[in-house]
């Protein structure tokens, strides 16, 4: 049986649309984490960060992507943060399939302003933020199987090279 294939990346990468764009083709459940999280709290992700705190939020983002990698075909979106978690990321390594969506941090800036739910970022000074949080998390998604380079792709292309790693297993 095939593993399940984990997207990981930063914050509005797309990791949810290309994600949902894999899962109808290879005819696989897709399961986004963070959206999991807010149905289970009953909040949005913002709004748990703001009166839960960060560390309630990681530790129900780590039990809900156990739970989710242990379910079978499918495409998991982890959150911007989840495969910073040493623990969740061996597991992940070991079991599953994962792709670094990486792209420019200027775009990402970009698409953050649009999305008011990131609780990370405050409008102010979001591009240095995400400067500050890619620069920290990307030596770790390099542990991810691939990378793929989002620049200049739209999301039909990124899907296809996803794709492309997973049936060449």
């Amino acid at each position: 049986m095939k593993k399940n294939l984990v997207l990981v990346g930063m914050m509005g990468v797309g990791k949810t649309s290309v994600g949902k764009i894999v899962a109808k083709k290879l005819n696989m459940k897709f399961i986004d984490t963070d959206l999991n999280i807010e149905k289970k709290c009953l909040m949005k992700i913002a709004e748990i960060f703001n009166k839960k705190g960060e560390n309630f939020f990681r530790i129900e983002e780590e039990k809900e992507v156990i739970t989710s990698l242990k379910k079978t075909k499918s495409i998991i979106a982890l959150g911007g943060g989840a495969f910073i978690n040493k623990n969740l990321r061996n597991v992940i390594l070991k079991n599953s399939i994962s792709v670094w969506l990486d792209i420019d941090t200027k775009i990402l800036t970009n698409r953050t302003k649009i999305n008011k739910k990131r609780p990370l970022l405050n409008k102010k000074n979001n591009q240095n933020i995400i400067d500050e949080l890619y620069s920290k998390r990307k030596n770790i998604y390099q542990y991810a199987d691939h990378k793929i380079d989002c620049n200049n792709l739209d999301k039909e292309n990124i899907a296809k090279k996803i794709m492309i790693y997973y049936e060449t297993l």
